[in-house]
Protein backbone atom coordinates (compact mmCIF):
# COMPACT_ATOMS: atom_id res chain seq x y z
CA UNK A 1 0.00 0.00 0.00
CA UNK A 2 1.62 3.33 -0.89
CA UNK A 3 2.80 5.22 1.80
CA UNK A 4 1.16 9.28 2.04
CA UNK A 5 3.74 11.73 2.51
CA UNK A 6 4.59 12.49 6.29
CA UNK A 7 3.38 16.25 5.67
CA UNK A 8 0.07 14.78 4.60
CA UNK A 9 -0.15 12.94 7.06
CA UNK A 10 0.00 15.40 9.93
CA UNK A 11 -3.40 16.90 8.08
CA UNK A 12 -5.14 14.21 7.17
CA UNK A 13 -8.58 13.36 8.10
CA UNK A 14 -9.84 9.70 10.00
CA UNK A 15 -12.45 9.75 7.84
CA UNK A 16 -10.37 10.04 4.69
CA UNK A 17 -8.17 7.27 5.91
CA UNK A 18 -10.89 5.46 6.29
CA UNK A 19 -12.49 5.95 2.62
CA UNK A 20 -9.34 5.61 1.21
CA UNK A 21 -8.00 2.71 1.95
CA UNK A 22 -10.28 0.72 4.53
CA UNK A 23 -11.12 -2.29 2.20
CA UNK A 24 -7.50 -3.13 1.24
CA UNK A 25 -6.95 -3.10 4.38
CA UNK A 26 -9.31 -5.33 5.46
CA UNK A 27 -8.81 -7.67 2.97
CA UNK A 28 -5.43 -7.78 3.99
CA UNK A 29 -6.80 -8.96 7.64
CA UNK A 30 -8.75 -11.85 6.40
CA UNK A 31 -4.78 -13.43 5.98
CA UNK A 32 -4.12 -15.46 9.29
CA UNK A 33 -0.50 -14.91 9.07
CA UNK A 34 1.69 -12.36 7.43
CA UNK A 35 2.78 -13.95 4.58
CA UNK A 36 0.90 -13.40 1.60
CA UNK A 37 1.07 -15.06 -2.38
CA UNK A 38 0.36 -13.09 -5.29
CA UNK A 39 -0.82 -15.95 -7.82
CA UNK A 40 -0.77 -13.51 -10.78
CA UNK A 41 3.44 -13.27 -10.21
CA UNK A 42 3.09 -17.35 -9.02
CA UNK A 43 4.85 -19.51 -11.73
CA UNK A 44 4.93 -22.94 -9.77
CA UNK A 45 8.45 -23.19 -9.26
CA UNK A 46 9.74 -25.14 -6.43
CA UNK A 47 12.03 -22.85 -4.86
CA UNK A 48 9.42 -22.11 -2.05
CA UNK A 49 9.04 -25.70 -1.29
CA UNK A 50 12.13 -26.57 -0.63
CA UNK A 51 13.15 -23.58 1.88
CA UNK A 52 9.89 -23.60 3.73
CA UNK A 53 11.25 -25.44 7.07
CA UNK A 54 7.70 -26.60 7.99
CA UNK A 55 6.76 -28.16 4.56
CA UNK A 56 3.69 -25.50 4.55
CA UNK A 57 3.95 -24.86 0.61
CA UNK A 58 2.58 -27.18 -2.43
CA UNK A 59 2.29 -26.62 -5.74
CA UNK A 60 -0.93 -27.52 -7.13
CA UNK A 61 -2.27 -26.81 -10.44
CA UNK A 62 1.03 -24.45 -11.40
CA UNK A 63 0.06 -21.93 -8.80
CA UNK A 64 1.71 -22.36 -4.81
CA UNK A 65 -0.33 -22.95 -2.21
CA UNK A 66 0.26 -21.43 1.73
CA UNK A 67 -0.85 -24.03 4.90
CA UNK A 68 -2.37 -21.31 7.20
CA UNK A 69 -1.85 -24.18 9.87
CA UNK A 70 1.90 -24.97 9.36
CA UNK A 71 3.17 -21.45 8.08
CA UNK A 72 5.22 -19.99 10.93
CA UNK A 73 6.18 -16.65 9.21
CA UNK A 74 9.30 -16.90 8.84
CA UNK A 75 9.96 -15.40 5.74
CA UNK A 76 12.00 -17.90 3.94
CA UNK A 77 9.72 -18.05 1.12
CA UNK A 78 10.02 -14.38 0.40
CA UNK A 79 14.08 -14.56 0.47
CA UNK A 80 14.01 -17.41 -1.75
CA UNK A 81 11.23 -16.66 -4.24
CA UNK A 82 12.85 -15.26 -7.67
CA UNK A 83 9.75 -13.71 -8.83
CA UNK A 84 8.37 -12.32 -6.16
CA UNK A 85 5.46 -14.14 -5.43
CA UNK A 86 5.36 -13.83 -1.99
CA UNK A 87 5.51 -10.65 0.12
CA UNK A 88 4.69 -9.94 3.68
CA UNK A 89 1.90 -7.98 5.01
CA UNK A 90 2.18 -5.26 7.50
CA UNK A 91 0.15 -2.20 8.71
CA UNK A 92 0.06 1.26 6.33
CA UNK A 93 1.53 4.02 8.44
CA UNK A 94 -1.98 5.62 7.55
CA UNK A 95 -3.41 3.41 10.80
CA UNK A 96 -1.66 5.30 12.49
CA UNK A 97 -4.77 8.10 11.97
CA UNK A 98 -7.25 6.31 13.46
CA UNK A 99 -5.77 7.06 17.57
CA UNK A 100 -5.60 10.26 19.30
CA UNK A 101 -1.98 9.64 20.25
CA UNK A 102 0.35 7.65 18.12
CA UNK A 103 3.08 6.10 19.53
CA UNK A 104 6.60 4.61 17.94
CA UNK A 105 8.13 1.31 19.42
CA UNK A 106 11.29 1.42 17.89
CA UNK A 107 13.57 -2.17 17.21
CA UNK A 108 16.79 -1.80 17.91
CA UNK A 109 17.58 -3.16 14.32
CA UNK A 110 15.95 0.17 13.04
CA UNK A 111 19.23 2.05 13.99
CA UNK A 112 21.64 -0.54 12.24
CA UNK A 113 19.70 0.99 8.89
CA UNK A 114 21.21 3.95 9.43
CA UNK A 115 25.13 4.70 9.66
CA UNK A 116 26.93 8.08 10.19
CA UNK A 117 26.61 10.96 10.58
CA UNK A 118 22.86 9.53 11.94
CA UNK A 119 23.11 8.89 15.50
CA UNK A 120 20.95 7.40 18.37
CA UNK A 121 18.83 10.58 19.03
CA UNK A 122 18.73 11.58 15.68
CA UNK A 123 16.97 8.80 14.46
CA UNK A 124 14.43 8.71 17.01
CA UNK A 125 13.81 12.53 16.38
CA UNK A 126 12.95 11.81 13.12
CA UNK A 127 10.70 8.82 13.74
CA UNK A 128 9.10 11.40 15.88
CA UNK A 129 8.68 13.82 13.02
CA UNK A 130 7.28 11.11 10.74
CA UNK A 131 3.96 11.36 12.14
CA UNK A 132 4.47 9.98 15.88
CA UNK A 133 3.57 11.86 19.29
CA UNK A 134 6.40 10.01 21.13
CA UNK A 135 8.65 7.47 20.62
CA UNK A 136 9.87 4.05 23.07
CA UNK A 137 12.97 2.25 22.41
CA UNK A 138 11.82 -1.47 22.67
CA UNK A 139 15.78 -2.05 23.52
CA UNK A 140 14.65 -1.13 27.20
CA UNK A 141 11.96 -3.87 26.93
CA UNK A 142 15.39 -6.08 26.22
CA UNK A 143 17.19 -4.58 29.03
CA UNK A 144 14.10 -5.68 31.46
CA UNK A 145 13.93 -9.46 30.13
CA UNK A 146 17.82 -9.65 30.46
CA UNK A 147 17.76 -8.72 33.83
CA UNK A 148 15.26 -11.25 34.62
CA UNK A 149 17.22 -13.49 32.40
CA UNK A 150 20.16 -13.76 34.66
CA UNK A 151 18.09 -14.51 37.52
CA UNK A 152 15.90 -17.23 36.18
CA UNK A 153 19.23 -18.68 35.14
CA UNK A 154 20.75 -18.42 38.42
CA UNK A 155 17.28 -20.04 40.43
CA UNK A 156 16.24 -22.41 37.25
CA UNK A 157 18.80 -24.23 35.59
CA UNK A 158 19.54 -26.83 38.48
CA UNK A 159 15.64 -28.17 38.35
CA UNK A 160 15.86 -28.78 34.29
CA UNK A 161 17.49 -31.39 32.53
CA UNK A 162 17.98 -29.32 28.80
CA UNK A 163 18.86 -25.80 28.00
CA UNK A 164 16.48 -22.75 28.54
CA UNK A 165 15.57 -21.07 25.42
CA UNK A 166 15.00 -17.64 24.54
CA UNK A 167 11.56 -16.84 23.34
CA UNK A 168 12.37 -13.46 21.94
CA UNK A 169 11.61 -14.28 18.21
CA UNK A 170 8.51 -15.52 17.57
CA UNK A 171 9.37 -17.91 14.86
CA UNK A 172 11.28 -20.15 16.98
CA UNK A 173 8.35 -19.89 19.24
CA UNK A 174 5.90 -21.40 16.68
CA UNK A 175 8.49 -23.89 15.33
CA UNK A 176 9.15 -25.37 18.72
CA UNK A 177 5.35 -25.59 19.39
CA UNK A 178 5.01 -27.08 15.97
CA UNK A 179 7.72 -29.59 15.48
CA UNK A 180 9.15 -29.64 19.19
CA UNK A 181 5.88 -29.43 21.54
CA UNK A 182 8.43 -31.55 24.17
CA UNK A 183 10.53 -28.40 24.53
CA UNK A 184 7.55 -25.67 25.13
CA UNK A 185 8.70 -25.80 28.97
CA UNK A 186 12.04 -24.97 28.02
CA UNK A 187 11.17 -21.99 26.53
CA UNK A 188 11.39 -19.04 28.85
CA UNK A 189 8.24 -17.71 29.77
CA UNK A 190 8.56 -14.20 29.51
CA UNK A 191 6.73 -11.23 27.29
CA UNK A 192 9.12 -10.36 24.20
CA UNK A 193 10.77 -6.90 24.62
CA UNK A 194 8.29 -5.68 21.98
CA UNK A 195 5.24 -6.42 24.73
CA UNK A 196 7.02 -5.53 27.48
CA UNK A 197 7.98 -1.85 26.00
CA UNK A 198 4.47 -1.48 24.73
CA UNK A 199 3.06 -2.30 28.13
CA UNK A 200 5.24 0.09 29.71
CA UNK A 201 4.81 2.93 27.13
CA UNK A 202 1.21 3.34 27.53
CA UNK A 203 1.57 2.85 30.95
CA UNK A 204 3.73 6.15 30.62
CA UNK A 205 1.93 7.92 28.22
CA UNK A 206 -1.31 7.35 29.89
CA UNK A 207 -0.42 8.51 33.74
CA UNK A 208 2.00 11.51 32.33
CA UNK A 209 -0.51 12.78 29.63
CA UNK A 210 -4.02 11.92 31.33
CA UNK A 211 -5.04 10.42 27.53
CA UNK A 212 -7.32 7.42 27.95
CA UNK A 213 -5.39 3.93 26.77
CA UNK A 214 -7.92 3.03 24.32
CA UNK A 215 -6.65 6.11 22.58
CA UNK A 216 -2.83 5.57 22.79
CA UNK A 217 -2.24 3.65 19.24
CA UNK A 218 0.96 1.75 19.90
CA UNK A 219 2.97 1.02 16.53
CA UNK A 220 5.80 -1.24 16.46
CA UNK A 221 8.59 -0.77 13.81
CA UNK A 222 9.41 -4.22 12.59
CA UNK A 223 12.42 -6.03 10.45
CA UNK A 224 10.03 -9.10 10.03
CA UNK A 225 6.51 -10.12 9.31
CA UNK A 226 6.27 -12.78 12.50
CA UNK A 227 6.01 -9.69 14.73
CA UNK A 228 2.36 -8.75 13.06
CA UNK A 229 1.40 -12.05 13.35
CA UNK A 230 2.28 -12.21 16.78
CA UNK A 231 0.40 -9.20 17.39
CA UNK A 232 -2.92 -10.85 15.49
CA UNK A 233 -2.60 -14.03 17.15
CA UNK A 234 -0.34 -13.38 20.32
CA UNK A 235 1.54 -16.49 22.36
CA UNK A 236 1.72 -15.89 26.27
CA UNK A 237 -1.24 -13.82 26.41
CA UNK A 238 -4.51 -13.41 25.49
CA UNK A 239 -4.04 -9.89 23.85
CA UNK A 240 -0.81 -7.64 22.57
CA UNK A 241 -0.54 -4.66 23.83
CA UNK A 242 0.62 -3.45 20.02
CA UNK A 243 -2.10 -1.89 18.03
CA UNK A 244 0.00 -2.10 14.41
CA UNK A 245 3.04 -3.46 12.97
CA UNK A 246 5.16 -0.79 10.39
CA UNK A 247 7.97 -2.51 8.02
CA UNK A 248 11.20 -1.01 8.42
CA UNK A 249 10.99 -1.17 4.85
CA UNK A 250 8.27 0.53 4.75
CA UNK A 251 9.41 3.32 7.41
CA UNK A 252 13.16 3.92 6.18
CA UNK A 253 12.65 6.09 3.60
CA UNK A 254 10.25 8.78 6.02
CA UNK A 255 13.06 8.60 8.48
CA UNK A 256 15.62 8.81 6.23
CA UNK A 257 14.24 12.09 4.68
CA UNK A 258 13.90 13.66 8.23
CA UNK A 259 17.59 12.84 8.65
CA UNK A 260 18.35 14.08 5.80
CA UNK A 261 16.93 17.54 6.07
CA UNK A 262 17.20 17.63 10.22
CA UNK A 263 18.98 20.87 11.38
CA UNK A 264 22.14 19.67 13.33
CA UNK A 265 21.17 21.38 16.39
CA UNK A 266 17.37 19.98 16.19
CA UNK A 267 19.17 16.09 16.33
CA UNK A 268 21.61 17.56 19.64
CA UNK A 269 18.43 19.29 21.45
CA UNK A 270 16.33 15.83 20.91
CA UNK A 271 15.84 14.98 24.69
CA UNK A 272 14.37 11.75 25.29
CA UNK A 273 13.48 9.62 28.86
CA UNK A 274 16.52 7.13 30.16
CA UNK A 275 17.90 5.71 27.04
CA UNK A 276 18.43 1.50 26.39
CA UNK A 277 21.70 0.24 27.76
CA UNK A 278 24.20 -0.96 25.31
CA UNK A 279 23.26 -4.72 26.36
CA UNK A 280 19.38 -4.02 24.47
CA UNK A 281 20.50 -2.76 21.64
CA UNK A 282 22.72 -5.45 21.25
CA UNK A 283 19.90 -7.76 21.03
CA UNK A 284 19.18 -6.88 17.62
CA UNK A 285 22.42 -9.08 16.33
CA UNK A 286 22.97 -13.07 17.20
CA UNK A 287 24.48 -13.16 20.35
CA UNK A 288 24.01 -10.42 21.65
CA UNK A 289 20.97 -11.43 24.09
CA UNK A 290 23.63 -14.28 25.45
CA UNK A 291 26.11 -11.96 25.97
CA UNK A 292 24.70 -9.75 28.44
CA UNK A 293 24.09 -13.12 30.82
CA UNK A 294 26.98 -13.38 32.25
CA UNK A 295 27.64 -16.87 31.58
CA UNK A 296 29.95 -18.94 28.94
CA UNK A 297 27.25 -21.71 28.83
CA UNK A 298 25.23 -20.40 25.93
CA UNK A 299 24.66 -21.09 22.01
CA UNK A 300 23.16 -18.67 19.51
CA UNK A 301 22.24 -20.01 16.51
CA UNK A 302 20.78 -17.91 13.50
CA UNK A 303 19.08 -18.94 10.46
CA UNK A 304 15.64 -21.17 10.76
CA UNK A 305 17.51 -24.60 9.27
CA UNK A 306 20.42 -23.89 11.73
CA UNK A 307 17.28 -23.30 14.60
CA UNK A 308 16.33 -27.03 13.49
CA UNK A 309 19.35 -29.04 13.52
CA UNK A 310 20.29 -27.63 17.36
CA UNK A 311 16.70 -28.18 18.89
CA UNK A 312 16.80 -31.72 17.20
CA UNK A 313 19.94 -32.13 19.26
CA UNK A 314 18.32 -30.72 22.13
CA UNK A 315 15.17 -33.20 22.00
CA UNK A 316 17.52 -36.27 21.22
CA UNK A 317 19.59 -35.07 24.72
CA UNK A 318 22.91 -34.63 22.98
CA UNK A 319 23.05 -31.11 24.04
CA UNK A 320 24.00 -31.01 27.56
CA UNK A 321 27.21 -28.49 28.04
CA UNK A 322 24.92 -25.46 27.42
CA UNK A 323 22.39 -23.50 29.72
CA UNK A 324 20.71 -21.24 27.74
CA UNK A 325 20.14 -21.08 23.66
CA UNK A 326 19.33 -17.77 21.89
CA UNK A 327 17.87 -18.73 18.54
CA UNK A 328 16.69 -16.36 15.91
CA UNK A 329 15.50 -17.17 12.37
CA UNK A 330 16.81 -14.93 10.79
CA UNK A 331 20.54 -15.35 9.62
CA UNK A 332 22.52 -12.46 11.33
CA UNK A 333 19.49 -11.97 14.27
CA UNK A 334 17.00 -9.43 13.54
CA UNK A 335 19.21 -6.43 11.24
CA UNK A 336 19.21 -9.80 8.58
CA UNK A 337 14.99 -9.57 8.93
CA UNK A 338 13.05 -9.68 5.52
CA UNK A 339 11.46 -6.21 6.13
CA UNK A 340 14.92 -4.92 6.72
CA UNK A 341 16.70 -2.32 4.21
CA UNK A 342 20.71 -2.36 5.01
CA UNK A 343 22.90 -5.53 3.89
CA UNK A 344 23.27 -6.88 7.30
CA UNK A 345 26.72 -7.40 7.04
CA UNK A 346 27.01 -3.69 7.17
CA UNK A 347 23.93 -3.48 9.51
CA UNK A 348 26.64 -5.45 11.72
CA UNK A 349 29.24 -3.04 11.92
CA UNK A 350 26.65 -0.35 11.88
CA UNK A 351 25.15 -1.81 15.07
CA UNK A 352 28.38 -2.08 16.80
CA UNK A 353 29.14 1.41 16.42
CA UNK A 354 25.62 2.51 18.56
CA UNK A 355 26.34 -0.49 21.01
CA UNK A 356 29.55 1.10 22.03
CA UNK A 357 28.08 4.49 21.93
CA UNK A 358 25.38 3.29 24.04
CA UNK A 359 28.39 1.59 26.52
CA UNK A 360 30.19 4.94 26.81
CA UNK A 361 27.18 6.44 27.44
CA UNK A 362 26.71 4.45 30.53
CA UNK A 363 30.15 4.79 31.94
CA UNK A 364 30.06 8.57 31.47
CA UNK A 365 26.50 9.50 32.01
CA UNK A 366 24.80 6.90 34.47
CA UNK A 367 21.88 8.71 35.31
CA UNK A 368 20.33 9.27 31.67
CA UNK A 369 20.29 5.28 31.17
CA UNK A 370 16.81 3.60 31.87
CA UNK A 371 17.03 1.61 34.84
CA UNK A 372 15.75 -1.93 34.85
CA UNK A 373 15.61 -2.89 38.94
CA UNK A 374 11.93 -1.48 39.15
CA UNK A 375 10.41 -2.56 36.17
CA UNK A 376 9.56 -7.01 36.37
CA UNK A 377 9.29 -8.78 33.13
CA UNK A 378 5.93 -9.84 32.54
CA UNK A 379 5.49 -13.73 32.09
CA UNK A 380 3.18 -15.55 30.53
CA UNK A 381 -0.36 -15.42 31.56
CA UNK A 382 -1.74 -18.11 28.75
CA UNK A 383 0.53 -21.55 28.66
CA UNK A 384 1.66 -22.53 25.71
CA UNK A 385 0.41 -25.98 24.14
CA UNK A 386 1.61 -27.54 20.72
CA UNK A 387 0.35 -26.56 17.24
CA UNK A 388 -1.65 -30.25 15.99
CA UNK A 389 -0.99 -29.12 12.12
CA UNK A 390 1.37 -32.18 11.49
CA UNK A 391 -0.93 -34.76 13.47
CA UNK A 392 -2.34 -37.42 10.56
CA UNK A 393 -5.42 -37.51 13.31
CA UNK A 394 -6.79 -36.67 16.26
CA UNK A 395 -7.12 -40.28 17.24
CA UNK A 396 -3.68 -41.61 17.82
CA UNK A 397 -4.73 -44.95 16.85
CA UNK A 398 -5.62 -43.54 13.62
CA UNK A 399 -3.08 -41.29 13.02
CA UNK A 400 -0.72 -44.44 13.74
CA UNK A 401 -2.28 -46.54 11.01
CA UNK A 402 -1.97 -43.60 8.34
CA UNK A 403 1.88 -43.53 9.48
CA UNK A 404 2.23 -46.63 8.84
CA UNK A 405 0.53 -46.40 5.37
CA UNK A 406 2.61 -43.06 4.81
CA UNK A 407 5.75 -45.36 4.87
CA UNK A 408 4.31 -48.09 2.73
CA UNK A 409 3.59 -45.63 -0.13
CA UNK A 410 7.28 -43.65 0.66
CA UNK A 411 8.90 -46.62 -0.21
CA UNK A 412 7.22 -46.94 -3.85
CA UNK A 413 7.76 -43.59 -4.56
CA UNK A 414 11.00 -43.23 -6.46
CA UNK A 415 12.75 -41.03 -3.62
CA UNK A 416 15.13 -38.16 -5.67
CA UNK A 417 12.97 -35.66 -3.78
CA UNK A 418 12.42 -33.62 -7.09
CA UNK A 419 9.60 -31.55 -5.52
CA UNK A 420 8.26 -31.87 -9.71
CA UNK A 421 4.74 -33.54 -7.69
CA UNK A 422 4.49 -30.07 -5.97
CA UNK A 423 5.39 -31.18 -2.51
CA UNK A 424 9.38 -30.54 -1.50
CA UNK A 425 9.95 -34.38 -1.06
CA UNK A 426 8.46 -38.03 -1.50
CA UNK A 427 8.05 -37.95 2.51
CA UNK A 428 5.70 -34.90 2.07
CA UNK A 429 3.92 -36.88 -0.81
CA UNK A 430 3.14 -39.81 0.63
CA UNK A 431 1.76 -37.50 3.29
CA UNK A 432 -0.22 -35.78 1.13
CA UNK A 433 -1.71 -38.70 -0.39
CA UNK A 434 -2.32 -40.30 2.95
CA UNK A 435 -4.50 -37.10 4.07
CA UNK A 436 -6.21 -37.17 0.84
CA UNK A 437 -4.85 -34.04 -0.53
CA UNK A 438 -3.11 -35.96 -3.49
CA UNK A 439 -2.67 -39.50 -5.51
CA UNK A 440 0.27 -41.46 -6.59
CA UNK A 441 -0.03 -40.24 -9.85
CA UNK A 442 1.09 -36.79 -9.11
CA UNK A 443 4.70 -38.27 -9.27
CA UNK A 444 5.87 -38.14 -12.48
CA UNK A 445 7.74 -41.28 -12.00
CA UNK A 446 4.30 -43.05 -11.06
CA UNK A 447 2.46 -41.47 -13.84
CA UNK A 448 4.90 -42.45 -16.33
CA UNK A 449 5.23 -46.14 -15.05
CA UNK A 450 0.71 -45.47 -15.21
CA UNK A 451 1.07 -44.68 -18.59
CA UNK A 452 3.45 -47.03 -19.73
CA UNK A 453 1.22 -49.71 -18.22
CA UNK A 454 -1.60 -48.58 -19.61
CA UNK A 455 -0.29 -48.79 -23.04
CA UNK A 456 0.90 -52.28 -22.47
CA UNK A 457 -2.80 -53.30 -21.53
CA UNK A 458 -4.11 -51.01 -24.30
CA UNK A 459 -1.70 -52.85 -26.53
CA UNK A 460 -2.66 -56.52 -25.34
CA UNK A 461 -6.68 -55.52 -25.74
CA UNK A 462 -6.24 -54.68 -29.60
CA UNK A 463 -4.19 -57.71 -30.50
CA UNK A 464 -6.92 -59.47 -28.24
CA UNK A 465 -9.50 -58.10 -30.77
CA UNK A 466 -7.87 -57.97 -33.75
CA UNK A 467 -7.55 -62.26 -33.07
CA UNK A 468 -11.70 -61.97 -31.60
CA UNK A 469 -12.31 -60.20 -35.18
CA UNK A 470 -10.16 -62.79 -37.03
CA UNK A 471 -11.99 -65.61 -35.43
CA UNK A 472 -15.65 -63.84 -36.29
CA UNK A 473 -14.51 -63.54 -40.28
CA UNK A 474 -13.22 -66.97 -40.48
CA UNK A 475 -17.04 -68.21 -39.28
CA UNK A 476 -19.05 -69.47 -42.81
CA UNK A 477 -21.82 -67.94 -43.75
CA UNK A 478 -25.18 -70.06 -43.91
Amino acid sequence: MKLFKANRMQGLDRALWKNETEERFVEELKHTHSVKLNIEKCVGCTNCIKRCPTQAIRVRDGVAHISEGRCIDCGECIRSCPHHAKSAVTDPMEMTLTYKFKVALVAPSLYAQFGPPATRKSVLAAIKNIGFDDVFEVAIGADIITSASVKELKENISHIDKPIISSACPVVVRLIQMKYPGLIDNLLPYDSPMEITADYARNEVSTKMNIPRNEIGIFFISPCPAKRTAVRIPYGEEKSGVDGVIAISDAYPLILSKLEKMDLSIKNSFEQRPVAACEGIRWASIGGESVALNTDRFLAVDGIHNVIDILEEIENERLRDVDFIEANSCIGGCIGGPLTVANRYSAKTRLSKYVDAARLNKINNPESVFKTDSHNAKKWSVPLSGNEALKLDKDISVALKKYETMRDIEKTLPGLDCGACGAPDCAALAEDIVRGEATETDCIFKLKERIRSVAVEMSLLESAMSKHTGAIKEIPEN
